[in-house]
């Protein structure tokens, strides 16, 4: 059943309770107020006759053809005079006598002044009645005909009153359910012409700032970040086929002209270097590129745990000084630590190690010295590495995109480098909640700046 449907129903259901409730209770009104006010017309009644009949003087003939004649078109109020000890003093009509008096009611009667109730529909009261310093009971009974007619009326009009009226509210219900989930219907359709070959579509949205105009504008961010990462993805794709082709046609070429006419040991090994150097080439890319996914992966699923940067730092370096015995790397401590909370953070131990090592090898491979250098700083909340080369420098149009996959600036012509390395080395940083800068001039070389906040503050985070 659609949502639509179901409030409609809902809504009927509610209103129609609500209205049945309310009916309920006027027709119980209308049903207490009709035996009140029916109960005191037989009093009046009761005190007419007796006054009639004790003050007045009128014979009992009389009163007794009033009766008659009046009940063949009304409902007459039958009237009976009793004395304390149960003699009938008057009866309008004793041949019909729909109360019979009883010796049990005339002393109830007596004994509480006043009594009320029903026999079969009609209705009877009791009453004690003084004349001349004497008591006597006067009983009145009467079917209230004409009351009855007006609540079976009144019954019968709130039944049609209800059933139109619950028509009425489902339709109405069906009419506003259905503009009120129009703009939901809209983009229900206009989600499905949504696919990977168009994510340049937007769901329309209006000026209410309303719910579904809200949803609107979450489901158009949401499609902005696709659509982000369709492209982004795309643009890897190309770059990496990019990447891969170089180093690989390079190898099928010196492999394919080795083939062509034979050639002596030292040609061969020419061959067989210029291969191996390719392949390492493709190694790396391959493992800069697996590192790039790791870093990409959903932070919930990697484990954190308590590392200290400084061993962190001197297992980079070694890494980096073995395979590359000719860079240098200094590791400087700006101030002596007490205990390992300020030297240490919440983070991936792997992670870390290979963003320090692409900063290493970043600083190394720029500088004609060979020569990296990294100065550690210990705050209260925060550590901030400081990695310094004195090379070449970055060009300032190139510093805004050197965290971006696959960029090379102009830098890219005084060494190899697949441009992986920056961009990884980021998001590992900003995994690990914290921030990396760049600075850079010609004359003094590039620093990189890190900063990574403490371990219980990225637990918190």
């Amino acid at each position: 059943m659609k949502i639509r449907t179901r409030l409609t129903i809902l809504f009927t259901f509610i209103t129609a309770t609500i209205l049945l409730v309310f009916a309920s209770i006027i027709l119980i009104s209308a049903r207490e107020n009709r035996e009140k006010e029916f109960y005191a017309l037989l009093k009046k009644e009761a005190i007419t006759k007796a006054n009639l009949f004790f003050n007045a003087k009128v014979n009992s003939k009389t009163l007794q053809n009033i009766y008659r004649n009046n009940r063949e078109t009304l409902n007459e109020v039958e009237v009976a005079i009793y004395t304390t000890s149960f003699h009938l003093l008057y009866h309008d009509a004793v041949d019909i006598d729909v109360v019979k008096e009883t010796r049990p009611m005339i002393d109830e009667i007596a004994k509480k002044s006043e009594i009320q109730f029903y026999l079969n529909d009609w209705q009877v009261i009791g009453i004690k009645y003084k004349f001349q310093e004497k008591e006597y009971i006067v009983t009145a009974a009467a079917y209230d005909g004409f009351g009855y007619i007006k609540l079976n009326n009144l019954l019968k009009t709130c039944i049609i009153v209800f059933i139109i009226s619950i028509l009425l509210l489902y339709m109405i219900g069906r009419f506003f359910s259905k503009k009120a989930f129009e703009p939901i219907v809209k983009m229900t359709d206009k989600a499905k012409t949504i696919s990977a070959t168009n994510l340049d579509l937007r769901l329309y949205t209006n000026e209410s700032k309303d719910e579904i105009s809200e949803l609107a504008t979450t489901f158009n961010k949401m499609l902005n970040r696709l659509e982000n990462s369709f492209d982004s993805q795309k643009q890897f794709v190309s770059n990496i086929s990019h990447e891969l082709r170089t180093p690989l046609s390079a190898i099928i070429a010196e492999l394919e002209l080795s083939t062509h006419k034979e050639r002596n040991n030292d040609e061969y090994k020419v061959v067989i270097l210029n291969t191996l150097q390719d392949a390492k080439k493709l190694a790396k890319l391959s493992n800069s590129l697996l590192d790039f996914a790791k870093a990409n992966y959903d932070p919930s699923e990697i484990a954190f745990k308590q590392v200290r940067i400084d061993e962190i730092l001197l297992d980079a370096r070694q890494q980096v000084q073995k395979s590359n015995p000719s860079y240098n790397i200094a590791i400087h401590f700006e101030s002596d630590f007490e205990d390992d909370y300020q030297i240490s953070i919440n983070g991936n131990e792997y992670l870390l190690n290979v963003a320090f090592i692409n900063l290493f090898e970043n600083g190394c491979k720029f500088s004609e010295t060979k020569q990296s250098k990294v100065i550690v700083s210990l705050e209260k909340e925060k550590i901030i590495l400081q990695f310094i080369d004195n090379g070449i420098g970055i060009l300032e149009e190139d510093l805004k995109h050197i965290f971006k996959p696959f960029y090379r600036g102009l830098n890219k012509i005084y060494a190899d480098g697949n441009g992986i390395g920056l961009s990884l080395t980021q998001k590992i940083i900003l995994l690990h909640k914290g921030t990396i800068s760049v600075t850079s001039d010609k004359k003094s070389g590039t620093i990189f700046t890190v900063e990574l906040y403490h371990g219980i503050k990225n637990a918190i985070d």
